[in-house]
């Protein structure tokens, strides 16, 4: 079955009806089991805490998440998730600075990224599920007018940057860019269709996009 996302539109407010029925439909649907009281442990409460947050800013947005609840599914008290983070928009901003985390894609072999890439986009987005709900978080965070801009500081540093310096050569940051609008629109595409390509559909699909990103990668300035 096909996975919907359902992204606040941009340029709008969101009120506090909206947040609430959004909090039923998600908790309904989307919650995970809600983490035991935790013990006292200062680097395992933290990462509770961070992953709680992530989820739930994945699946409400910026404005729509509450604290007390991001406490409640970690487990903790949320006078400790203050202690830890300050607030919400400081554990906001960590969530998201962990959300571009080393590894990934970029550790591919340049030799054959674009036909691995490509085959990694035809598959299902279940299969690395903490991945997908971080993709999720960070298309809530680019659609919200709160959070855009922080999110764009965060790509410019912590996503583009390293793919500038995995690409080198000529023109590096705008061939960083195009690979980077490119790559994430096939996540989203990933993200509706929800399962796995098959058959012919899927040796199209990767042959062509395989085509697309040996293009983005390759440094048409350097000699033959």
């Amino acid at each position: 079955m096909s996975t919907v996302i359902d992204l606040a539109r941009p340029g709008l407010t969101i009120d506090a009806s909206s947040c609430k029925e959004s909090s039923m439909n998600d908790t309904a649907a989307l919650v995970r089991p809600l983490a035991s009281p935790r013990k006292r442990d200062a680097e395992a409460t933290r990462a509770a805490i961070l992953e709680a947050a992530k989820a739930q800013f994945a699946r409400l947005g910026y404005d729509c998440a509450v604290l007390r609840d991001i406490a409640r599914e970690a487990g903790v008290d949320v006078a400790l998730v203050k202690r830890y983070f300050g607030g919400k928009e400081a554990l906001f901003l960590e969530a998201l600075r962990t959300s571009f985390g080393h590894g990934g894609v970029w550790d591919l072999d340049r030799a054959t990224f674009a036909r691995d890439a490509a085959t990694i986009l035809a598959g299902s987005p279940h299969v690395a599920q903490a991945r997908t709900q971080g993709f999720q978080f960070l298309l809530r965070a680019a659609t919200s007018p709160t959070t855009a801009p922080l999110l764009n500081l965060m790509v410019r540093d912590h996503f583009l940057a390293p793919i500038r310096g995995w690409l080198g050569g000529a023109d590096a940051d705008a061939r960083a860019r195009v690979l980077a609008a490119s790559y994430i629109g096939f996540l989203v595409e990933r993200l509706i269709r929800g399962e796995a390509l098959q058959g012919r559909e899927r040796d199209i699909f990767i042959e062509r996009v395989t085509v697309i990103f040996a293009g983005l990668v390759t440094d048409l300035s350097a000699p033959s």
